[in-house]
């Protein structure tokens, strides 16, 4: 319980901008529970963005090991593999972010959390492909992963499958209803299927168009 209050106490200060306090409040937490992985996490995410922020290599290194660590005790920490994989990719070692997720998928391989990560990443490769294999593979192990079915929609939709896309988006907000951004993508796909009014036949008129490093846990 004091590791949690720590741990938030930690993530309040963050949020504020006030890292040097939060990597304080991080490792009192590790100091009452030094197995908690979440406290290693946080860490590292911090170093992460102070590294970022002052381009400085050793707050990188910090983050490394600190990612490294947290997955030592938590073995599937999915944000921790997200954060050490970003980290490696803005380093210029994308072969290992690879390595890295697969390693974890081939260990976890009743778990979608590891597909999930690596389509990510072959995504922001431009291997929509591959994306859209790993997230297939993740709804078959669980066909009601609302994270999974959304990055599935985003994946058919940029290859122009809209109705599958809709399909994939309406299948995630039936398990999770919380997706801001998801519902906006069902409206405008709804729309986009609307027949629109001939110009001829409507009266005038004005239309309106609104376009709409980690975060801690």
């Amino acid at each position: 319980m004091m590791a949690q209050g720590e741990n938030a106490q930690g993530v309040r200060l963050y949020q504020q901008g006030n890292f040097q306090a939060a990597l304080q409040s991080f490792q009192q937490a590790l100091q009452s529970d030094p197995n908690n992985a979440d406290a290693y996490y946080n860490l590292a995410a911090t170093y992460h963005r102070l590294g970022a922020l002052h381009q400085t290599q050793a707050d990188q290194d910090q983050a490394e090991s600190y990612y490294n660590q947290c997955l030592d005790h938590g073995p599937n920490h999915q944000a921790c593999y997200r954060g050490l994989a970003v980290l490696l990719v803005e380093e210029k070692r994308s072969e290992e972010a690879f390595r890295l997720l697969e390693g974890w998928a081939n260990r976890s391989p009743t778990r979608p959390e590891p597909k999930i990560e690596l389509a990510r990443l072959f995504e922001e490769f431009g291997d929509k492909a591959a994306a859209k294999a790993h997230l297939i593979e993740a709804v078959a192990i669980d066909p009601t992963n609302a994270r999974a079915l959304a990055a599935l929609g985003r994946i058919h939709e940029g290859l122009g499958e809209y109705q599958q896309a809709l399909a994939d988006y309406e299948r995630s907000l039936t398990n999770d209803r919380f997706q801001p951004t998801v519902v906006q993508r069902v409206a405008a796909l709804q729309a986009a299927r609307r027949p629109r009014p001939s110009a001829v036949t409507g009266p005038p008129g004005t239309r309106t168009v609104n376009t709409s490093p980690t975060v801690l846990r």
